[in-house]
């Protein structure tokens, strides 16, 4: 049984509040303690902490465990669940075990390749796809069953939540993918790093011409960057993510890059909180401690 109330981020939504979600990558270890510590500078700093699964394809404390530690010493998770590791049988129990531990906010992942890890031997599972985690979640909550039509005691209470990697539209583009989505169930949505407005603004205004945003909270992804070589590393490494010229040319120029890369983030903050169709941001700091994420929600105080 949790210590605190749980469906901070579904009020917040519900209220059209701005909410601020953040992220932690639970460690290789058996201690509660290493991970309670990482995740404590967060509480009551934001509306609710994602918690990676298998983060990098990498071996680490589970995210069902990690969630569990967190929802029990009062920090709201997000439970990430990645279609690359387990079965539909080992997926919808974990999902069982998570709604027996009052855990509602629930991400859907495809996961990265297993080839990219510590153990690349390993197999991809892949037997169920993100929709069909989605369409199991709403299942569970909306009927009370599993997919095989077998029947829970009582019924989930899920929050379900996609992700996506924002870009600019072409004028025909149409967001059929993130409806599907939608339809079968999905909340929210969390984004890749996005640092460039402009751009952002299309792709929700174009979201909101189509009506997603009427039932679906766009959380858009964004983090202080640690230095120019993190800026350069982001851009030719991770997916969807293209930080601008501009904003390397001020992390050259700084005296001190991370002051400025905290300062840019605080700037692309206010600025999101203006535009209509945003609700939320959710801070990523990679390989930096959570109080450079507390750093960032104190500056927008």
């Amino acid at each position: 049984m949790s210590e605190t109330p749980t469906g901070r981020l579904r009020t917040a939504i519900a209220n059209d509040e701005f909410v601020f979600t953040a992220e932690i990558t639970p460690g290789l270890t058996t201690r509660a303690d290493q991970l309670l510590e990482k995740a404590a500078p967060l509480k009551d700093k934001v509306t609710a902490v994602n918690v990676t699964d298998g983060a990098g394809a990498r071996v680490a404390m589970s995210s069902l465990a990690a969630s569990a530690l967190l929802q029990r010493h009062g920090i709201e998770p997000v439970l990430q669940m990645t279609c690359r590791d387990r079965n539909r049988i080992a997926i919808a129990a974990d999902l069982i075990g998570a709604a027996a531990l009052g855990i509602e906010n629930v991400l859907v992942l495809t996961g990265d390749n297993p080839g990219a890890g510590d153990e690349p031997e390993a197999k991809g599972v892949f037997d169920y796809n993100a929709m069909d985690i989605m369409q199991l979640l709403q299942r569970m909550s909306a009927e009370g069953t599993i997919n095989s039509g077998r029947e829970l005691d009582a019924k989930a209470s899920f929050l379900i939540g996609g992700v996506d990697a924002p870009f600019d539209p072409p004028a025909d583009w149409v967001p059929d993918k993130l409806a599907e989505r939608a339809a079968a169930g999905m909340r929210f949505i969390q984004t890749q790093f996005c640092y460039e407005p402009e751009m952002t603004e299309r792709y929700v205004s174009r979201l909101a011409e189509h009506g997603l945003l009427d039932d679906v909270a766009l959380i858009i992804g964004i983090g202080p960057i640690a230095s120019l070589r993190s800026a350069a590393w982001m851009n030719e490494n991770l997916y969807g993510v293209s930080i601008p010229e501009t904003i390397l040319r001020r992390l050259e120029d700084a005296d001190d890059e991370a002051v400025e890369g905290h300062r840019i983030c605080v700037e692309l903050i206010e600025r999101y909180r203006q535009i209509p169709g945003i609700a939320g941001v959710h801070i990523m700091a990679p390989a930096q401690p959570a109080r450079r994420i507390v750093e960032v929600v104190d500056a927008l105080a």
